[in-house]
């Protein structure tokens, strides 16, 4: 069963939500927050698998209480999928360097809410690659200076080509095209270096590709 906290300060969209989440057999809500500290005292009290997070709420925001999960590293086997109005929010960018999985919009259709919920458990991409692409091409617009690639000295060739092919955007089914490979093999591969940099998924994969500078912009295609 897959427990989810709602951390919305509107009671309309948490009821909307909660309605569709706990129609599913597969699918609890755990609890629900209408603030950010409201949030991470249940997240820290439930520890719940995914926390559907709107990024702005009173007391603390949701960036800030994302910021404060991710960084527990008692709380390493939660989630969070930013909850925002609009597809490109400017939080949005952030949110993902914080350690967010990936976002949502609040009008999303069900099924897509209720697909997203099951792949962030999964470790799979969240994000259609429509909109991944687009999220990265915005980040790669925003991003420094590439740091120091020392961290992706534990990387095979394979896992640096792979990772950089999750840094484009590219799914693992696209991955195993572009490599002539089987889709488990790609995702095989996406896994072990999800391990050996610590990234907690995929989201993170793509923030670390371009901060090492091995994917730059302008490398979309």
């Amino acid at each position: 069963m897959i427990r989810v906290l709602l951390a919305d300060d509107q009671l309309l969209v948490r009821a909307g939500f909660t309605a569709l989440l706990d129609a599913q057999p597969d699918i609890e809500v755990a609890g629900e927050a209408s603030d950010g500290l409201e949030a991470l005292e249940a997240v820290r009290r439930l520890r719940p698998d995914v926390v559907l997070m709107d990024i702005r709420m009173p007391v603390l925001d949701g960036l800030a209480a994302t910021r404060r999960i991710t960084e527990d590293p008692a709380l390493s086997g939660v989630r969070v999928v930013m909850l925002t109005t609009f597809e490109l929010d400017e939080y949005v960018f952030e949110a993902i360097r914080s350690g967010a999985s990936g976002f949502l919009v609040k009008d999303t259709e069900p099924q897509e809410l209720l697909r997203a919920v099951r792949a962030v458990v999964a470790g799979d991409a969240l994000l259609s690659p429509g909109v991944t692409r687009r999220l990265i091409a915005e980040f790669a617009a925003r991003s420094k200076e590439p740091a120091a690639a020392g961290a992706l000295s534990a990387l095979t060739e394979r896992e640096r080509e792979v990772m950089a092919l999750v840094g484009i955007g590219l799914s693992n089914e696209e991955i195993a095209r572009r490599l002539v490979v089987s889709p488990l093999t790609a995702k095989t591969h996406v896994s072990r270096t999800m391990v050996k940099l610590g990234a907690r998924d995929r989201a993170q994969l793509v923030v670390l590709a371009y901060e090492s500078g091995l994917v730059r912009p302008g490398w979309l295609g």
